[in-house]
């Protein structure tokens, strides 16, 4: 079965961004800021991630297999418990929640996992301009992935 994108990249991290001033020149906060889009490390799914006044936040803005084959429609957040949030699209879904920033291109917070509809301890550092270390754990267990930065 296809799944609506790697639920890998959901369950083994966290994701985030603010758009705190460092002192530094417009070259160092470039490279200290994940704002713009990101692929998944399997390339199943591209992230937004964007200012959310102290916060950042993160959301799937493409999938590489948009459509559910079982249904021919485009994939829902079905693994929600929640049955008023389970219809709602996947693109489009906030993955970050109190996503704040924790050190120099280093934020800490929630990260929303679209396989179970739970959100879990996440961090997420900036490894160069175009890399992102995206972790989450469960307990005392974590896991994580690197993102690529998509265009400029």
């Amino acid at each position: 079965m296809t799944s609506r994108f790697d639920h890998h990249f959901c369950a083994s991290f966290g994701l985030a961004m603010a758009m705190a001033l460092i002192p530094g020149s417009f070259a160092d906060a470039q490279e200290t800021s994940p704002a713009g889009t990101w692929l998944t490390e399997k390339g199943d799914a591209r992230i937004k991630i964007s200012s959310c006044g102290a916060s950042i936040c993160g959301k799937v803005v493409g999938l590489r297999d948009p459509i559910n084959p079982e249904t021919g429609k485009p994939f829902t957040d079905d693994k929600n418990p929640n049955p008023a949030l389970a219809t709602r699209p996947m693109i489009g879904l906030q993955l970050f929640n109190n996503m704040r920033p924790t050190g120099p291109g280093q934020w800490a917070g929630r990260i929303y996992n679209a396989d179970d509809g739970r959100f879990y301890v996440s961090k997420v550092a900036m490894e160069g301009p175009s890399r992102l270390r995206v972790e989450g754990c469960v307990g005392v267990i974590c896991g994580g992935e690197t993102w690529s930065k998509v265009g400029r």
